[in-house]
């Protein structure tokens, strides 16, 4: 496919062609694009003058909202910026200067947002990481990075990390947000809390009133802002350097076309530490939105109904696992409920496949559709909440039939497309353009191409600065011309919105020579009542065959229903019906599939797959190649019985 041929671009007209920043490395600046054409007078162009910003033009009393001891507590925006200001000051006052690393290891909580705020202030360069890492991926992030400071949210999580870290010289303080977090026999050079650090701050801003000015006009566009390591499916973690440039542009860019707005409530769930969450949380106060951050994931049904938001960031597993959570209790409720859930789903994907279209939908539909909402999609919308409008989906493809499903229920998922080194949008839809199955189509100024493989390429003001030490890994996802490789495979339709195929890492051939993408065969098999989770293997070998851990409320149902006899699941699991069961669900979702793509063979799994468990990356991606290592021996005993037809168990 020529690459010419399929460039689709989102870019400012007549804009004059410059030079990329000079932050980036000059060997691998071998083109330029357009610069940003601003959107109004006082655009931001620092993360700093992002939340100074917001705070100015918003003042909201209720900015940031956290439960503590069963209530919810609010932070108003004016002590957003006070306390931002305290941590800043606080951090100068510790010795940390502009360029400087500090690291962020939490869940979701205020404190996190507000260090994150200080940083920017202070021209310090945060690194977040995910809580769920192994220590001593931790230690690797701590050293790589070289930081001086980690932020950290609790004693527990210090001790789960503190004999790998113990040994870094050039970490020298500790900072707790919980107030119970320290002692001075942390670390040798001390630890102080959160509250302390702020005090600190507090006195040198008594003494040097003009020192946060200075600080904060000494910050340019071009300065790092963050490094993120990728979790990555597979190989060590790379740290992607971002300008607050990069992190701008891409906020200004992307969210206008989403219409949020400062009567928009949101509920902040994914992590963090995860780029996707921290960019639209960045969104979030731009826009004036309440956030309240979810307790945890557990909790997050609890959360929606006292919140009642409007807008939440997800990614499809979560979406997944609402639907999942939805036929459990349909079936829980009789054959009947479990019917009309069946019916209604049916009809509002239907409705839904028109609306997309923008076909005639006839008067019985409208009639069954607005039936099915009123009995069944209005108990969905009351236990959201009752005024959520919008989801918005990334990190991962999510399936067709999970989008029109809620779209049909009256809650659209629009689908974003990204990656950390990307900041991360590159492009997005919109409820007014829901393509469902596309990730609708490049923002303002950024710029798609498709290389002669399929492999998404793209460029604009939005593209990392490379990633940190590793020049000749950062070399190696630029093109000669100087577009960024996202390793994806994607196509545009007609009218230029894009479809994400596959991970073109993650593509397989078999030994007949055929390539297969695994993501949209396991789309298809997820689609079945009986499937949780599912991974696609056959690398190499005559034939795909399907790692399946089953649903097992549903499972268990049919257990029930067929008298099929089985104590415990690991029973259920190499129970003969249940195994012929399972191929045929396979079958019956995959028989549109060309023949070479067709699984042959299930090995079922007894225990989900899990970020605690090595196999899910913190946004619930699949960590393939952790995975046949883990199960290499279910994988190998699989082919090796094939040809007997026997079907394999864990």
């Amino acid at each position: 496919m020529n690459s010419e041929a399929t460039t689709t671009t989102n870019t400012a007209p007549d804009a004059p062609t410059v030079e990329l920043p000079a932050a980036v490395t000059p060997a691998l600046v071998l083109s330029s694009h357009p610069p940003r054409v601003p959107l109004y007078p006082d655009e931001p162009r620092t993360l700093a003058e992002v939340f100074t910003r917001a705070a100015r033009v918003h003042a909201r009393p209720d900015a940031l909202n956290y439960k503590r001891d069963g209530v919810w507590h609010a932070l108003s925006s004016a002590a957003i910026i006070e306390q931002a200001r305290d941590i800043a000051l606080g951090l100068h006052a510790l010795g940390v200067r502009r360029g400087d690393r500090v690291a962020i290891l939490s869940e979701n909580c205020p404190q996190w947002t507000l260090t994150d705020a200080g940083s920017q202030f202070a021209g310090v360069v945060d690194v977040p990481i995910y809580p769920t890492q192994a220590p001593p991926q931790v230690r690797y992030i701590l050293d790589d990075s070289g930081a001086r400071v980690l932020f950290i949210q609790h004693r527990a999580a210090y001790e789960r990390v503190a004999e790998d870290i113990k040994e870094l010289t050039h970490l020298e303080h500790v900072v707790f947000f919980d107030e119970q977090g320290t002692n001075e026999a942390t670390i040798a050079g001390g630890a102080l809390t959160l509250d302390e650090l702020r005090t600190r701050g507090r006195a040198l801003h008594s003494a040097q009133p003009q020192l946060l000015d200075e600080l904060m006009r000494a910050v340019q566009p071009d300065d790092l802002a963050t490094i993120i390591y990728t979790s990555g499916t597979t190989g060590e973690p790379k740290g992607v350097m971002l300008a607050h440039s990069n992190c701008v542009s891409n906020l200004l860019d992307c969210s206008r076309q989403l219409g949020f707005s400062d009567e928009d409530v949101v509920l902040s769930v994914l992590p963090l530490s995860h780029v996707f969450e921290r960019g639209a949380m960045y969104m979030y106060l731009h826009h004036g939105m309440k956030v309240y951050y979810a307790e945890s994931l557990d909790k997050i049904g609890d959360n929606m109904r006292e919140v009642c938001p409007t807008v939440m960031v997800c990614v499809p597993r979560l979406f997944e696992k609402i639907y999942a959570r939805i036929k459990e209790r349909a079936a829980a409720g009789g054959q009947l409920k479990a019917a009309m859930l069946s019916w209604a789903v049916e009809v509002g994907k239907e409705w839904a496949r028109r609306q997309v279209a923008r076909t005639p939908v006839s008067l019985p539909l409208k009639l069954r559709h607005k039936l099915a909402s009123r009995i069944v999609f209005t108990k969905w919308h009351e236990a959201m909440g009752g005024r959520m409008r919008l989801f918005l989906s990334g990190g991962a493809a999510m399936p067709e039939e999970i989008g029109y499903i809620f779209l049909g229920a009256g809650v659209p998922v629009v689908q974003g497309y990204g990656l950390t080194e990307t900041s991360p949008v590159i492009a997005a839809g919109s409820l007014e353009e829901n393509r469902v199955g596309t990730v609708g189509q490049p923002i303002r100024n950024v710029e798609v191409r498709l290389a002669a493989d399929g492999e998404i390429e793209t460029r604009g003001p939005n593209v990392m600065r490379g990633y940190f030490n590793k020049p000749e890994a950062t070399r190696q996802v630029f093109t000669a011309d100087g577009w960024f490789k996202t390793g994806d495979i994607g196509q545009f339709d007609a009218d230029g919105f894009l479809r994400i195929t596959d991970r073109k890492k993650e593509l397989f051939k078999t030994s007949g020579g055929k390539y297969i993408a695994p993501q949209p065969v396991e789309q298809r098999i997820k689609s079945s009542r009986f499937v949780n989770q599912v991974v696609l293997v056959g690398n190499g070998r005559k034939f795909p065959a399907a790692l399946i851990v089953p649903n097992w409320e549903q499972l268990r149902a049919y257990a029930r229903l067929k008298n099929i006899a089985a104590r415990t699941d690991a029973e259920l699991c190499r129970h003969p019906r249940v195994l012929d069961l399972m191929q045929r669900q396979v079958d019956e979702h995959c028989a549109e599939l060309s023949q070479y793509e067709r699984v042959k063979r299930v090995a079922l799994i007894e225990h989900e797959l899990t970020i605690e468990g090595g196999e899910l990356t913190p946004t619930l991606k699949i960590k393939r190649r952790i995975i046949d290592e883990k199960y290499q021996d279910v994988i190998e005993r699989l082919y090796a019985k094939a040809e007997s037809g026997e079907r394999e168990t864990q």
